[in-house]
């Protein structure tokens, strides 16, 4: 058995083992409730429980803000762990041991490197930190702190330290502190440049106010610096590495996890001093990218703890173009995101300052959802001239194209349509025209409503009406009947939300493997509305057959086959309807024939009705 079957059947075997209830239990207060055990959910606030855990089918799930998952993802989103971290930590709890991955000495010495990358990194920010705190040539950057406003005990929280000018300790105060294997990964790291003529070193950061940045386990993977004095540039990063990635990492978010996790909500600013700021006067689930625009591994980042994002940017052209840039981003990564502008002459910091908590959390409650924000843009430069219009749907073209789903894409441009006075599904053609791909790949296009208003924020729609809930209902607990409700028309019910996205997952299962069982749905399906809907009819499932109330599933069946055929029906008797009003008054022998199709489907529903 090779290393990854292994591990596989490791996997498997924990879960097996594994008593979700006492590992949760150790981190949620919970009480049991029948036959499983409920309490306030960890991942977002609440007074009132509404996180449930079930060690029958060992999962979890909360009604609140639909987290679900297993026992290892609860390890990962809970305390903040990749898989092989959890799979390791409940190895260990349960004895079970693992197979040893062969490492070779190439990739041992790679892992060697990083580790001491990382501890050179802990080390000179320990140097920075003591200096700003106690040496006398650090008097300036405290100063600079105090006339910012950052308390001593925020600059702990984000361990800000202080590189030195020149004129205080020279060229090589970090330098001259390290030898041998320190200063090699030091050089690494650059946090030492080597000059080329002399092979001699000095230190990168000098008279620059020090911020770590960690990664999501704590580990400092570089730094960024902000010039106190004269000079330029302003800011700056440390050089990409092994272990630094601005791409990849965002300041502030491991300080910052749990009060995203708990608001549900991240605020992204530009700056390092007006995340900093934000921090100081109250708003603590604040982000910031590393002087660069944002980038999709960090809004995967931003997944692990919240879905909803909040650009709070300066009002100027900048701005706005960086807004602009990333709602493809967001559409991607099928986050929510809206976007608040800061008045001119602001902002952050200065906006929060001299505003108030208050004030800024008005703005932020007032922010626009990003794509609207987009196109209010694109329609305010171009105008909706017809020549207007061209540009906005060159402009579109990227955006639309970076939805995640069909569905999601379909609704963005049955909304985008409806704003530029178009129709949606000549928008789609033009969106698509040139895109490499077959077409038919591209998605449907249906008409705007509430639900499309919904998804493009970033959430989906869960009204169904009382039949699509049951047929919803019915396709997740009985897949094997898939195929009966699909011949009988069930898609066009289902055309819109979390039904059309639960019907192709469950076509794609039932394509494979015709006796699928429902968990395997779940298993496929990433955290949000269609997981949380799914998990909700298999707990009411179980309740049911718990108190004996249970449903036949042919008699079920032939219900839903009756109702679907009504509707075939009824959709039937609209097109000939619609035909009638065209026929012409000379036009005799189609007026009968289509009165008598209208008899006949008249009969059968009739009939239908008598049946049921």
């Amino acid at each position: 058995m090779g290393y990854s079957e292994s591990r596989d059947a490791i996997t498997a075997q924990i879960k097996e083992q594994a008593d979700i209830v006492q590992i949760i239990g150790e981190s949620v207060d919970l009480k049991r409730a029948g036959a499983r055990f409920l309490g306030c959910c960890p991942f977002h606030g609440e007074k009132t429980p509404s996180f449930s855990v079930h060690p029958g089918q060992q999962f979890y799930h909360c009604f609140g803000c639909g987290a679900s998952g297993d026992v290892f993802s609860f390890m990962m989103k809970h305390h903040n762990m990749d898989f092989p971290t959890a799979l390791q930590t409940l190895a260990h709890r349960y004895q079970i041991e693992l197979p040893e991955r062969q490492v070779s000495q190439a990739e041992q010495e790679k892992e060697r490197l990083r580790k001491a990358m990382y501890a050179i990194n802990e080390k000179a920010a320990r140097v920075y930190r003591e200096y700003l705190l106690h040496a006398k040539g650090a008097g300036s950057a405290r100063a600079y702190l105090e006339r910012r406003g950052i308390p001593l005990a925020v600059q702990e929280k984000f361990q800000l330290g202080y590189a030195p000018a020149v004129e205080s300790s020279g060229w090589n105060f970090l330098g001259s502190t390290l030898q041998g294997e320190e200063a090699a990964a030091a050089e690494a790291v650059g946090l030492l440049v080597k000059k080329e003529d002399t092979g001699r070193t000095y230190d990168r950061f000098r008279d620059r106010i020090l911020f770590p940045i960690f990664d999501a386990k704590g580990r400092i993977s570089g730094f960024g610096g902000r010039i106190i004095g004269e000079g330029q540039p302003k800011y700056m990063n440390s050089p990409e590495s092994p272990v630094f990635d601005k791409s990849r990492l965002l300041l502030g978010l491991f300080q910052q996890a749990a009060d995203i996790r708990t608001r549900q909500r991240v605020v992204l600013v530009e700056g390092n001093f007006d995340m900093v700021s934000m921090v100081v006067h109250g708003c603590p689930n604040v982000v910031a990218p590393l002087g660069t625009a944002l980038t999709r591994p960090q809004l995967k980042l931003l997944r692990h703890y919240t879905d909803n994002a909040i650009l709070l940017f300066d009002g100027d052209t900048a701005g706005i173009k960086a807004a602009v840039r990333a709602v493809p981003l967001f559409l991607a990564e099928q986050m929510s995101a809206r976007v608040a502008l800061l008045p001119p002459g602001h902002d952050p910091d200065t906006f929060i300052r001299e505003k108030g908590l208050e004030e800024l959390e008005r703005l932020l409650d007032a922010a626009m959802p990003l794509a609207e924000f987009a196109l209010a843009r694109m329609i305010e430069e171009h105008g909706l001239t017809l020549d207007g219009k061209g540009r906005i749907v060159e402009e579109l073209r990227p955006l639309v194209l970076a939805a995640a789903s069909p569905l999601q894409r379909s609704v963005v441009i049955a909304h985008f349509s409806e704003k530029l006075g178009m129709d949606a599904r000549q928008l789609n053609d033009l969106l698509v025209e040139n895109t490499p791909g077959p077409p038919e790949l591209l998605p449907p296009v249906f008409p705007r409503n509430e639900s499309s208003r919904i998804l493009l924020e970033g959430r989906r729609d869960l009204r169904l009406n009382g039949h699509q809930k049951r047929l919803v209902s019915y396709m997740v607990r009985y897949p094997g009947h898939f195929s009966r409700l699909e011949e009988a028309g069930l898609r066009p019910l289902l055309a819109e939300g979390v039904g059309e996205v639960l019907f192709l997952q469950i076509k794609a299962l039932y394509t494979r493997n015709p006796q699928f069982e429902p968990e395997e749905l779940l298993a496929v399906l990433p955290e949000g509305e269609e997981r949380a809907l799914v998990v909700e009819i298999q707990l009411a499932t179980k309740a049911a057959s718990e108190t004996g109330i249970s449903s036949g599933t042919e008699e079920e069946l032939a219900e839903l086959l009756g109702w679907l055929k009504k509707q075939e029906l009824e959709e039937r008797k609209k097109k000939v309807f619609a035909e009638l009003v065209n026929v012409s008054g000379d036009a005799s022998d189609e007026r009968d024939r289509l009165l008598l199709e209208v008899a006949r489907i008249n009969q059968e529903l009739h009939a239908l009705n008598e049946g049921s």
